[in-house]
């Protein structure tokens, strides 16, 4: 299972969200499941909640996924950093053929854009 947390999810995780825990607990508990933090999400995160950013980037089980030239590209498809940045993360790739799935708790977000979402409110 690969999850890339936007910038909600990741704000959510720092104010306690039950939903956003579990995602953190299992990527790190069970082989198979994977958390990315794409760090333009994280710097948003951050912006809206500090500490958020240092938190999450000294849990185990979360992966930061730098801004490399793929990702800086996409950056202007989309109305912020953030959200491209995880839309980016979230594509299929050689390692992860199926891509990602978004957990966030602004689903609303992302209608309409080619990805899958894991809704975090419910």
């Amino acid at each position: 299972m690969h999850i890339v947390l936007d910038d909600t999810a990741m704000a959510a995780a720092g104010q306690g969200n039950v939903l956003a825990s579990r995602l953190i607990h299992r990527a790190h508990a069970e082989q198979d499941w994977f958390l990315y933090a794409p760090a333009c999400a994280l710097v948003e995160a951050d912006r809206s909640r500090p500490g958020t950013a240092e938190h999450l980037a000294s849990l185990p089980g979360v992966t930061v996924l730098d801004l490399d030239l793929g990702a800086a590209l996409a950056l202007a498809r989309q109305e912020t950093w953030a959200a491209a940045h995880s839309q980016y993360a979230a594509q299929p790739t050689p390692d992860r053929p199926d891509g990602a799935i978004i957990a966030t708790t602004d689903p609303h977000r992302w209608t309409g854009e080619p990805v899958r979402v894991l809704d975090l409110t419910t």
